[in-house]
């Protein structure tokens, strides 16, 4: 709900099930509790569709109001076909519907993605850190198409504590090759293997990996897995 303390309910949630929290954790929570906590349900009875949002909801058997809040959300519309819409988010995040959802929203409502999901992700990881003296990282994530892929997949869309990437370049292969390009989306696969015991609608909103060495990183930013537009081979 809005203005819950995320840590201590998640906390409480560790506690009853009989779990802990223990040094090198990574805790991956789902983006919606962070959203409801931060006030990013917009009950649609209020939002008032502009004339693009109402021609491009015709188009693509849209919610009016859904697509309002999806342009709203949006610096740029980068696909829309099928009944898809593609879009580049404030954040810089490329998904569908610029994060807009409303599963596992109760009412007439929809839920936006965080405004900053590194800040948020900082900020649980500190509340954890002064209530249990643990060193841990927190990922939050959200589930995201793929081009050229069936299903989706959860990614890191908020990261605090440790670095989103692992580096292979420089390193050599078992034949003693260089690597040259090898980086491994390493918050990605943590968010997808988290995932797997969560489920979408079981009411598992967070999950504790243990046993991942993880690369600590003071600074940490998910906003390092965005591929620029430069280098981006689709935009």
């Amino acid at each position: 709900m809005p203005n819950d303390d995320l840590g201590a309910v998640i906390l409480k949630a560790v506690k009853q099930n009989r779990l802990e929290i223990l040094n090198g954790d990574i805790l991956v929570v789902a983006h919606k509790i962070v959203s409801k906590a931060e006030g990013r349900i917009v009950s649609l009875a209020g939002v008032k569709p502009s004339p693009k949002a109402i021609k491009m909801a015709k188009e693509h058997c849209k919610d009016a109001r859904i697509m309002e809040l999806i342009l709203k959300e949006s610096v740029q519309i980068l696909r829309a076909k099928n009944g898809i819409v593609v879009s580049e988010t404030k954040g810089g995040l490329v998904c569908a519907n610029a994060g807009v959802d409303q599963s596992n929203v109760e009412g007439d409502a929809a839920l936006l993605l965080p405004v900053d999901p590194d800040k948020s992700a900082s900020r649980l990881l500190d509340a954890i850190k002064k209530k249990t003296g643990k060193e841990i990282a927190v990922v939050i994530m959200d589930t995201f198409g793929r081009p050229f892929r069936e299903g989706q997949v959860n990614v890191a869309i908020g990261v605090a504590g440790m670095s989103p990437i692992r580096s292979y370049v420089g390193s050599r292969d078992m034949y003693g090759r260089k690597l040259r390009v090898s980086e491994i989306a390493v918050a990605d696969e943590i968010a997808s293997a988290a995932e797997l015991v969560m489920g979408k609608s079981e009411g598992t909103p967070a999950a504790i990996m243990r046993g991942y060495r993880f690369e600590k990183m003071a600074k940490s930013s998910a906003k390092l897995l965005q591929r620029s537009r430069k280098q981006d081979l689709f935009r």
